[in-house]
């Protein structure tokens, strides 16, 4: 069994990735909140992920996986230095504090894995994301460097879907009607679900991907790279 740490795992992604991990796996899931759905299996923890710092207890930590984020679209010129260093805090230096925490207890085990979350507005030009692929394009900076750092002992990765039907994007998909527009600018017909992404970070974090580190991988319904006529 492997020990997970899921920083941001009581709703959406998170949530699905720990539920689909909790039976064969020690599965430790810190978020501001703790969720009443989670089986007993999982162990909850309450922390605030950018004011506090969380170390996994055990001796050897397995996978880190970095879930929190933000989707906060505004026209650029409505933008304030706050804003964008909310974004940069929540989505970087966030992960930053945990890597850092952790990094002792990765490097001890045999797969040691880190995943973190990019977007898909980072490779696509979208208007009023500026804030968010700012961020963003600084996880996927940062999963590069890191993983030329810290191979072969432990490998880093990330995901970066396009719109998902999770609480953080709840505002966007907040009607069927809104649902199915988002869906058909999609080559794939319909937005993502959290099951779609988490299991994606499984392989990441399992012994199948082994041979995977540096690599931002879109799950995005065909969004970055397909283009429908």
């Amino acid at each position: 069994m492997a020990n997970i740490l899921i920083v941001g795992g009581s709703k959406g992604i998170g949530f699905q990735l720990a539920q689909n991990l909790s039976s064969n796996n020690n599965i430790t899931s810190v978020s501001r909140t703790k969720s009443e759905d989670f089986n007993q299996a999982v162990n909850q923890v309450e922390s605030d992920v950018i004011s506090d710092v969380f170390e996994y207890e055990g001796e050897v930590l397995d996978s880190l996986v970095y879930c929190p984020g933000s989707i906060n679209l505004r026209p650029f010129n409505r933008l304030s230095e706050k804003d964008f260093l909310n974004d940069f805090n929540l989505n970087v230096l966030g992960a930053v504090k945990s890597i850092q925490a952790n990094l002792p207890k990765l490097k001890k085990s045999s797969n040691g894995s880190i995943v973190l979350f990019s977007t898909v507005a980072v490779s696509q030009g979208m208007p009023f994301h500026s804030s968010v692929a700012a961020s963003k394009g600084a996880i996927e900076g940062l999963v590069r460097s890191l993983a030329a750092e810290l191979a072969p002992t432990v490998r880093v990765n990330a995901v970066a879907p396009s719109v998902t039907n999770t609480p953080l994007a709840s505002k966007l998909l907040s009607s069927e009607e809104k649902i199915e527009k988002s869906g058909e600018r999609h080559p794939m017909k319909r937005v993502g679900q959290p099951q779609d992404i988490a299991s994606v970070v499984e392989f990441l974090i399992s012994n199948k991907s082994s041979w995977v580190t540096g690599q931002v991988i879109g799950v995005d319904g065909g969004m970055s790279t397909v283009r429908s006529f």
